[in-house]
């Protein structure tokens, strides 16, 4: 199952980082902002977004030691969405020993 999680997030991280780069040099969002807050769907997106990404962050405040780390995870997460999610996602992954499974991946906190 680790595995598989792995592959799944390299794969999201990849995507979303292909589509990020493609729809920067198409479209420039600063630009774009004020038509694109006039969309009621737009907007509703952007409320969802940051309630997952609000979801997700406490899962890192509730791993993370450091306040230095959850500062830093919330910026990333504030500014980079599913790239942040994944990135973060994949270091835990990776950070688990032989054996370990997902029991440990959400409740193992960082010494």
């Amino acid at each position: 199952m680790i595995t598989i999680l792995k592959i799944t997030f390299t794969i999201i991280l990849v995507w979303m980082c292909y589509v990020v780069v493609t729809t920067s040099l198409k479209s420039n969002l600063f630009k774009e902002w004020d038509f694109l807050g006039s969309i009621p769907w737009m907007r509703a997106t952007l409320w969802d977004f940051y309630a997952n990404v609000f979801v997700i962050y406490l899962w890192i405040w509730y791993k993370e030691p450091s306040i230095l780390l959850k500062i830093v995870w919330l910026i990333a997460m504030v500014c980079l969405g599913s790239i942040a999610s994944c990135v973060y996602i994949l270091i835990e992954l990776f950070k688990l020993e032989p054996g370990e499974g997902i029991q440990e991946l959400l409740m193992k906190q960082h010494d």
